[in-house]
């Protein structure tokens, strides 16, 4: 009987997070792909806010999940992998309305310079593009302007490739917690 709740617990968890899949199947897609030679391409204009949350008691986003044998000794932090849930916000404010989530995980890559390698999906959860996603795969520099690659997606963004802008727009040395500001332009079809 344990394991019965324990299988329907599993069940449940993994259906949970489709509410906010493309709820096309593999037909649809075929039929997509053929009418695709005769599509449009679009570009479309993001705007939104990241938060990343390392500290606090309640809605941390991005936790430590290795390391290597020197990270703690090295300047650049080499070798440090973190997972994140980060919530996309309509304005700086982390209580303005949710666009989505930048879902994830990144790793400090640079051993002379602080640079991160950065792999995550952009996974909207309302308005015009609930339940498509934009997948970010690149280069983050530490500076103050960044530009990472967007080189796929899903739903409204099949097929996407375009550019991701990122500001640092405040940042807690204490906490680690930081504020960062996207403008994305995206191709796709």
């Amino acid at each position: 009987m344990e394991n019965l709740a324990i299988l329907l617990l599993v069940i449940f968890l993994v259906a949970m997070p489709m509410a906010y899949c493309v709820k096309e199947g593999a037909e649809e897609v075929d039929e997509w792909f053929d009418k695709l030679p005769y599509a449009k391409q679009k570009v479309t204009k993001l705007h939104f806010f990241f938060h990343d949350r390392f500290a606090g008691k309640h809605n941390i986003t991005a936790v430590r999940v290795s390391h290597g044998p020197d990270t703690d000794k090295s300047p650049t932090s080499f070798g440090l992998v973190f997972i994140m849930d980060d919530p996309l916000t309509e304005r700086m404010n982390p209580t303005s309305k949710e666009l989505g989530r930048a879902q994830g995980l990144y790793a400090f890559s640079g051993r002379d310079e602080l640079s991160l390698l950065m792999s995550f999906n952009l996974v909207f959860t309302t308005g015009e593009f609930n339940g498509s996603t934009l997948t970010v795969l690149g280069r983050n520099p530490a500076v103050p302007h960044r530009e990472m690659p967007i080189v796929g997606g899903s739903g409204v963004f099949r097929m996407a490739r375009g550019v991701a802008s990122a500001k640092l727009r405040s940042f807690n040395m204490t906490t680690g917690n930081a504020l960062i500001e996207y403008n994305v332009v995206v191709m796709h079809y």
